[in-house]
């Protein structure tokens, strides 16, 4: 058996809670990137249209508002539904991964790229939940699998850290080859 689609339900819409939200944020920030079109991209005197550096970025932003901009009155005009703010609440909760792996990037030339690996992949198993030792172990275990894959078999040149100058000569020398 076949199946066709009309056009009809290729462009039916499907709402979710948070579309309103996420339409106002779109439409504002292409806004706000077409609005600073002059000031970041250039125009050459006596170039043709097409081959203008500031064309297609404008073209691009223009078409990005257009379209922000349609769906912000198809959402403004569609029914609402209930559980926006949750919804909303949740896409924020996301944000607290980028700033694991800021803090992450932080600290790593301080203690190091091994150090760091092995706590944070230990403390990011914590935090979604993974609270047996097994899982725990098995978190670090692949972290210290990941540092030494890359440093030793590898070469790849990571941080070592400021903490490493700290260590005893011989112990130093070890930890910044294969650590």
């Amino acid at each position: 058996m076949t199946k066709t689609k009309t056009l009809k339900s290729l462009f039916k819409r499907y709402r979710r809670p948070g579309d309103i939200v996420f339409a106002w944020f779109c439409f504002l920030i292409s806004v706000f990137l077409l609005s600073q079109i002059a000031d970041q991209t250039a125009y050459k005197n006596g170039a043709k249209l097409f081959a203008q550096p500031r064309f297609w970025p404008a073209v691009s932003l223009s078409l990005m508002t257009a379209f922000a901009g349609f769906h912000l009155l198809g959402s403004a005009l569609s029914e609402r539904i209930e559980g926006r703010w949750r919804e909303v609440l949740l896409w924020a909760s996301s944000l607290e991964y980028a700033g694991w792996f800021m803090a992450y990037a932080f600290v790593v030339p301080y203690t190091g790229y091994l150090l760091t690996t092995i706590v944070f992949a230990v403390g990011l198993a914590f935090r979604v939940g993974y609270r047996s030792a097994q899982m725990l172990l098995a978190a670090g275990g692949s972290a210290l699998f990941t540092v030494l894959l890359f440093k030793t078999l590898l070469k790849v040149n990571l941080p070592t850290g400021l903490m490493y100058e700290r260590l005893p000569e011989g112990l130093r020398s070890i930890m910044l080859t294969y650590f």
